[in-house]
């Protein structure tokens, strides 16, 4: 018998969102462990608005919404309110009720970057890494340290001398401006739209661009990032941002270190020791201008050990974390400004990385 087609101007419906979302979504085991990471979190929240005023949006569902945007790759705060209004998943992801009314755009996007200038990233990592069933994956001797460049939201018209000698772009909305022969630096030069971004480029040949730098230290069991920084693009940013990260992450214990080659470096590598790090870094055989083989500060004092070869064969994991974030979250070029922001929004993206891997992990038969 054929069936009628009756439209859908139902007016009530008498199913709940929760259950049109199947047992065995993926979605399922990343919410249970994003709840648990945020009701930590509970205090701080309290801490950070007021008691006074209308109730805001609440934080939860703002963090809950920018992982759903790095998950499903929205390239828009706009897109993502429009998906969040006719998605039944996005809306059970977030916790919006069927007939709640989804936010302006504007008003999402205020509030959450408010929420994110707050360090809250950084606490939201830790706290998802401090759970009970996470920090049994957790490698707490061997780690992994690297650096990428990320993208500033800001054109390369508008670096400017800092003088204001430089002529404007022309006018229209894509003006064009000449700069050809024009010598060019970060000490004589700074962008009017993002002043905090840097000229760098990763290697002779490759292209000049205005960027960050963002690093990740990874442990080697399971290949999760357990702590991040973003600092501006330099050629020592590597190395001295890695010092940073140990320094906050110092135990006590002897640890080891695996890196690039872009980490060979004497002075490096005696701070490392100094701090009961034993660096796994790749030799630097790189041949200099003059032709002379550049002598590395790696020694057979721990190349000869089959653990410098196990961590060689890891820390090349490290560039999967770097993959998704830029290609599935969006931030091959970041589109906010400044170093606070962008540090939060690479903060999280890392930590919605870990989120993807860890309820793979957990369910993985045990040894």
């Amino acid at each position: 018998m054929r069936g009628r087609d009756e439209g859908s101007d139902g007016l009530f419906s008498y199913v709940r969102i929760e259950d049109r979302i199947p047992d065995d979504h993926p979605l399922r085991a990343i919410r249970h462990l994003a709840d648990q990471a945020l009701a930590s979190l509970s205090e701080r929240f309290d801490g950070l608005y007021s008691n006074m005023g209308r109730p805001s949006i609440a934080p939860e569902m703002l963090l809950r919404a920018t992982l759903l945007q790095a998950f499903f790759s929205v390239r828009s705060e706009r897109l993502l309110m429009e998906q969040i209004n006719y998605n039944l998943l996005f809306r059970w992801f977030v916790g919006l009720p069927m007939d709640g009314e989804v936010w302006h755009p504007t008003v999402f996007t205020h509030n959450r970057d408010r929420l994110l200038e707050a360090d809250v990233a950084h606490e939201f990592l830790a706290a998802l890494l401090g759970l009970g069933q996470v920090k049994k994956l957790l490698s707490n001797e061997h780690f992994s340290v690297d650096g990428t460049l990320i993208d500033a939201w800001a054109s390369m018209k508008s670096f400017r001398p800092r003088d204001r000698s430089g002529e404007p772009p022309g006018p229209g909305r894509n003006g064009e401006r000449n700069f050809r022969k024009e010598k060019r630096s970060n000490e004589t030069h700074a962008s009017t739209t993002d002043p905090d971004a840097r000229l760098y480029r990763k290697a002779e040949g490759r292209e000049s661009r205005l960027c960050y730098m963002g690093h990740v230290l990874m442990e080697n069991r399971h290949g999760l990032a357990v702590d991040t920084m973003l600092t501006r693009a330099t050629g020592t940013a590597e190395r001295d941002a890695a010092l940073a990260i140990l320094q906050r992450r110092k135990s006590g214990r002897r640890i080891t270190l695996g890196a690039d080659k872009a980490y060979d470096a004497a002075p490096f590598i005696t701070q490392l020791r100094a701090q009961r790090v034993t660096p796994h870094i790749v030799i630097d055989g790189r041949i200099s201008k003059n032709g002379v083989v550049r002598k590395s500060a790696m020694d057979g004092r721990t190349t000869r050990h089959g653990g410098y070869r196990a961590s060689q064969i890891c820390r090349k994991r490290i560039e999967e974390v770097f993959g998704w974030i830029k290609a599935q979250a969006g931030l091959a070029k970041v589109k906010v400004r400044g170093c606070a922001k962008v540090e939060a929004v690479f903060t999280f993206a890392i930590a919605a990385y870990n989120l993807i891997r860890i309820p793979k992990l957990l369910a993985q038969p045990a040894w």
